[in-house]
């Protein structure tokens, strides 16, 4: 049966102005980038061609249309394995044109959170992404309830606010 919700390409491909994404995970699903990185297996950034994948292709078509794209990542610190990880490829989204800035949680206590990773698109439609506790994806839900997206939308800019961006933060 077709999913109902819409892909991300499709989603962004509609975006006009903003998309914004808060991750609060300190770990998701492996994948076989991550195992081989675990591994000691590194990118060759100046090989563009060795990395570069459709996602990042895709966020660099979105930001020449104007689009700017914000991603804030909440994480404890010392950081777990597979945000390290996280850390090293930002330099794909970077270089796509996302901006990135990372909140260590102890910072975040006085900011009210959403209890999920989430996107929103210009202001006005979330797509929430629920996890199990593995960090698999299980399903993502598409809202635009006017609470929910104020919600959201507060929460990541309290958070973008106070958070380190990419090229200064350290682990």
């Amino acid at each position: 049966m077709p999913s109902s919700v819409p892909s991300f390409a499709e989603l962004l491909g509609r975006c006009k102005r903003s998309a914004l994404h808060l991750e609060l995970r300190d770990s998701y699903a492996s994948t076989d980038r991550f195992e081989a990185w675990k591994r000691g297996e590194r990118i060759s950034w100046e090989d563009r061609g060795s990395w570069w994948h459709s996602y990042d292709q895709l966020i660099e078509d979105t930001v020449a249309r104007g689009v700017v794209i914000r991603r804030a990542r909440v994480v404890s610190e010392p950081v777990s394995e597979y945000i390290r990880w996280e850390h090293y490829i930002t330099h794909a989204n970077v270089t796509a044109g996302e901006q990135v800035r990372w909140l260590p949680r102890r910072r975040a206590t006085t900011i009210s959170l959403p209890g999920n990773d989430f996107w929103l698109f210009d202001d006005a439609l979330l797509r929430v992404h629920h996890f199990s506790g593995e960090g698999v994806v299980v399903e993502d839900e598409i809202t635009a309830d006017p609470e929910a997206v104020k919600l959201c939308s507060a929460a990541f800019e309290a958070v973008w606010e106070q958070a380190i961006p990419h090229h200064q933060y350290t682990i």
